[in-house]
């Protein structure tokens, strides 16, 4: 007698936060009806912000949201690495340390000092880091927060044992596509599309603003060329670099080309042109 087959094994899955805002987290919840779909070909073992039930691993797939910022990330990070088949991350913090690895560019102790009143009593590190830099990371996700077609493409195609197929365009190409017309061009604002990965859909441009790199640096870029020929005609060295620091400021090609123009002599000229007569 030919045995009862048993029911297909679900690859199981634990979306794992570290230091981060959930919007990463919430823009998976938000995708209500491809979640439920999603459910039918996966197992949530451990979601918190979905559920309670938070089982143990092993598991098939990690996905983390979130840097590492304290002594005792490091350590779950590790361990989690440990017990999962694959591991992914998803958001700017998780792929680049995010918004709070501003303080990777100051002094970490005054910034203690100024914001807490016992300082002594912080456990955390001096620098915020991406996942990449201390675990073997299978794919990386970017944007602030991830696109949720993208994080459903990357979920099932991890799941499935394929590779993910997401956007490797600059932002310039997909603002060409929508017919927005360019604000460097019409409007002189600074803007970070031609060295941004695509994945926002464009959004700022649409609005009359420049992009701010939320999906981190694209595939190919020349930073310096972008700073020359586009920034510094509108900045300061300071402020480019600022304006290179926003959602991926521990990323090598924005932190590298910031740092450069902070220690550039500064440009007078920007603030008082020269005269043409």
């Amino acid at each position: 007698m030919q045995k009862p087959m048993g029911k297909p094994h679900k690859p199981t899955v634990a979306v794992v936060k570290f230091a981060s805002c959930d919007g990463c987290q919430l823009t998976l919840l938000n995708c209500e009806e491809e979640l439920l779909a999603l459910a039918d070909r996966i197992e949530f073992a451990h979601f918190a912000e979905a559920s309670s039930d938070l089982r143990p691993g092993p598991y098939d797939l990690a996905i983390v949201e979130g840097s590492i910022s304290t002594p005792k990330d490091l350590h779950r990070i590790v361990e989690l690495r440990a017990q999962s088949k694959k591991l992914i991350t998803i958001g700017a913090c998780a792929t680049a340390g995010g918004v709070q690895a501003l303080r990777n560019f100051a002094d970490y102790e005054e910034f203690k000092k100024a914001v807490y009143a016992s300082p002594e009593m912080i456990e955390s590190l001096a620098e915020s880091s991406p996942i990449a830099q201390h675990v073997q990371v299978d794919f990386e996700l970017r944007g602030c927060p991830v696109d949720k077609h993208q994080l459903i493409e990357v979920v099932l195609a991890m799941g499935s044992g394929r590779r993910p197929k997401t956007s490797t365009e600059c932002v310039c190409q997909p603002c060409k596509r929508r017919g927005t017309v360019c604000v460097v061009v019409a409007q002189k604002k600074a803007c970070l599309g031609p060295v941004t990965q695509a994945g926002c859909g464009a959004i700022c441009p649409a609005y009359d603003r420049g992009c701010y790199a939320c999906f981190g640096p694209a595939s190919q870029t020349n930073m310096q060329a972008l700073s020359e020929g586009l920034l510094l005609n509108q900045m300061s060295n300071t402020q480019a670099a600022m304006f290179l620091q926003s959602f991926h400021p521990a990323s090598p090609e924005f932190q590298g080309e910031s740092r450069r123009l902070e220690e550039s002599p500064r440009r007078l000229w920007q603030l008082q042109p020269p005269s043409r007569s």
